[in-house]
């Protein structure tokens, strides 16, 4: 099994987003508050989640249940959009709590609970990596 280009660029955007978010967060709830930290981190956060989710619409499975392609994983999509946006739009008002919720919550459910379901030994990642890479399936 090898990767197709946007594959790789959205597994590479997800990983990214995956480590730098914690940081992100870190600096913000961290006793110095480092907000250039956070800024730039967030920055690069929220870019690389606009590439996952970019990417995620040029990648299809026909294995599983799905409609041309699309399968129940996708809705994830419109979902995560609509909350990033939210979240800048909270912080450009000024919203400071509403953005840290939206933002926690984007972290939590696209990245890492979104991140377990593409993991499950049916998917094409889950595939690669307990089948081919670990050797586990």
């Amino acid at each position: 099994m090898s990767l197709a280009p946007v594959v790789v660029i959205h597994l590479t955007a997800a990983l990214a987003a995956l480590l730098v978010g914690p940081l992100a967060l870190w600096t913000r709830l961290a006793a110095p508050v480092r907000p250039r930290w956070h800024r730039a981190l967030g920055y690069g956060w929220f870019t690389c989640m606009v590439a996952v989710v970019l990417s995620a619409l040029f990648i299809r499975s026909r294995d599983l249940p799905n409609i041309a392609g699309y399968t129940p994983l996708h809705l994830l999509v419109p979902v995560t959009s609509f909350l990033l946006y939210r979240g800048l739009a909270a912080v450009m008002r000024g919203d400071i709590a509403a953005h840290r919720r939206t933002m926690q919550r984007v972290y939590i459910g696209a990245c890492l609970v979104a991140g377990s379901f593409t993991l499950l030994p049916q998917r094409y990642l889950g595939q690669l990596l307990w089948g081919q890479w670990l050797g586990w399936l």
